[in-house]
């Protein structure tokens, strides 16, 4: 299918489609061979794309799998000793194992969705702060929250010697709320809680920006649909 270069740029990861029209009218991409110009088209499947000597990787060849990650088990995709928890790595079938790697991590104590990949682009735009893409959070406190203390969360406050950004948050349950997170602090949920004076009891990750999955069994893992692959692909300006 023939689409726009900036485009097919962009649904790579590469850049946005802004960036893609500067390296375009630089002569930094070619197609088969040739110095492509603003506004030409390409088929993605046939055509060999490269930019700036690099040549595109086919996404066809990436893999994207979500696990429902339980608690007490490691986000770590090395081979453990005996007496160490056990990991994420445990949980992949061994076709898997060496192939896909976890995109950012989970707390041993924190369950919820775990995304796997082989797409460097996706994990690297998914994982660094500058981005501000969002994961939300199911967490569940050791007593009611008021209005006040959950304004504070939103408001952000002092954490490590900066600020924490400002978030989005709401109760829907008087003991459990939902938070959006744009950065990913170490054990920054739990801290912010426990700052302005409430105990974590339970904490799931419930959304990575388009994707999410309240019936994937714990432990288990899955592959992304074409539809939720792509949705998050353009969610991550992949688009």
């Amino acid at each position: 299918m023939l689409e726009r270069l900036q485009k097919i740029l962009s649904s790579r990861g590469i850049c946005s489609r802004r960036k893609a029209e500067e390296y375009i009218t630089r002569g930094l991409v070619r197609v088969n061979g040739i110095v492509a110009v603003l506004g030409q088209k390409a088929d993605a499947l046939r055509d060999s794309i490269e930019v700036n000597g690099t040549v595109l990787e086919d996404r066809k060849t990436m893999l994207y799998y979500v696990m429902n990650k339980p608690v007490g088990v490691e986000t770590t995709n090395v081979d453990r000793s005996d007496d160490s928890p056990p990991s994420v790595r445990e949980l992949l079938p061994p076709t898997l194992r060496g192939t896909v790697y976890p995109v950012g991590r989970l707390d041993k104590d924190s369950s919820g969705l775990l995304l796997f990949t082989n797409d460097g682009v996706l994990a690297y735009r998914l994982t660094h702060p500058k981005f501000h893409h969002e994961k939300e959070y199911e967490v569940t406190l050791d007593r009611p929250i008021r209005p006040l203390e959950l304004q504070a969360l939103k408001d952000g406050f002092i954490l490590d010697g900066t600020k924490t950004k400002p978030l989005k948050a709401w109760k829907t349950a008087p003991k459990t709320i939902h938070i959006v997170l744009t950065e990913g602090r170490n054990r920054q949920i739990r801290r912010m809680c426990q700052h302005i004076g409430y105990t974590v009891k339970s904490l799931s990750r419930v959304r990575i920006m388009t994707l999410t999955d309240d019936r994937l069994p714990l432990g288990a893992i899955r592959a992304l649909s074409e539809s939720e692959k792509n949705a998050l692909l353009r969610s991550v300006e992949c688009s």
